[in-house]
C-alpha cells in the first residue's frame, strides 16, 4: 500500500505559502492513491530538539553507552528514520528564513544522518534512497540567474548536500517573490509572483495525474 510522509515547516499558519502548496500535493496524492495512508509532521508546531551536548553524541557512541539523554535522542532519531522508511513518497515545505532553510529543518536532517539507520558505517551507502523526496519550496524574494541576490538562496542549494548520505535526493518545486504582495516596493513584482505560484501550482497538480487516470 502506497505511503506518503508529509511535513510541514512554516511557522506562518495559513498564510504560508508552503503549507497551502505541501496540502494541494497531498490533496493530489490522495486523488491518485485512494487506497493510501498518510503521516503528517509539523515541524513549525512541534518543532524537534536540535543536537545537544547533553544527547547529540548519541550518533557517535556504542548504544550500550548511551547516558539517558544520549537514549533519548537516539530513540527519536529512530522514529524519524523509521517514518522516511515507511515512506514511498515525502512532501517536505521548505520556506526560506534569513536566506537558509529553518532550523527546524537542519534539526530534522540532523536526526536523519544516523549511522546503521539511515547509512551503512562501513560502507557510507545511504540506505533511504528509492523514495520520491519532493520539496514544496517558497521563497519571499527572487534568486534567480541575473538577479541581484542569485546564490543567496542557501536553503535549496543545502538540502540535497545535507541529506546526500542518506541516499535521498530531494526535487523541488519552487515558488518565488512570494512577498510581493506585502511588500511595497516589490509592488512592481506582483505579475511575476502570481505567474511563479501559478506554475508551482501546475507543476503540482501533473505529478500524479496518469496514476489518477489509471485508477
Amino acid at each position: 500500500m502506497a505511503h506518503l510522509l508529509h511535513i510541514d515547516s512554516s511557522i506562518q499558519g495559513e498564510r504560508s505559502i508552503s503549507r497551502s502548496l505541501t496540502a494541494r500535493a497531498a490533496d493530489a496524492w490522495r486523488a491518485a492513491h485512494p487506497d493510501g495512508t498518510v503521516a503528517y509532521r509539523d515541524l513549525g508546531a512541534d518543532p524537534l530538539p536540535h543536537l545537544d551536548a547533553e544527547g547529540g553524541l548519541a550518533r557517535m557512541v556504542p548504544r550500550d553507552q548511551h547516558t539517558p539523554a544520549q537514549a533519548a535522542s537516539w530513540a527519536l532519531t529512530e522514529q524519524l528514520v523509521d517514518e522516511v522508511k515507511q515512506a514511498d513518497t515525502i512532501l517536505l515545505g521548505l520556506p526560506v528564513y534569513n536566506f537558509g532553510a529553518p532550523s527546524t529543518v537542519k534539526a530534522w536532517v540532523d536526526h536523519l544522518i544516523a549511522p546503521g539507520l539511515s547509512l551503512d558505517p562501513v560502507t557510507h551507502e545511504g540506505l533511504l534512497g528509492g523514495r520520491d523526496l519532493l520539496v514544496l519550496a517558497a521563497r519571499g524574494g527572487g534568486y534567480a540567474p541575473g538577479t541581484p541576490r542569485e546564490g543567496w538562496d542557501h536553503a535549496e542549494q543545502w538540502l540535497p548536500h545535507g541529506l546526500a548520505l542518506t541516499g535521498l535526493e530531494p526535487r523541488f518545486i519552487t515558488a518565488e517573490l512570494t512577498l510581493a504582495d506585502s511588500t511595497p516596493a516589490m509592488a512592481e513584482l506582483k505579475p511575476l509572483a502570481a505567474e511563479s505560484l501559478a506554475a508551482a501550482r501546475r507543476e503540482i497538480d501533473a505529478l500524479w495525474s496518469g496514476a489518477a487516470a489509471a485508477a
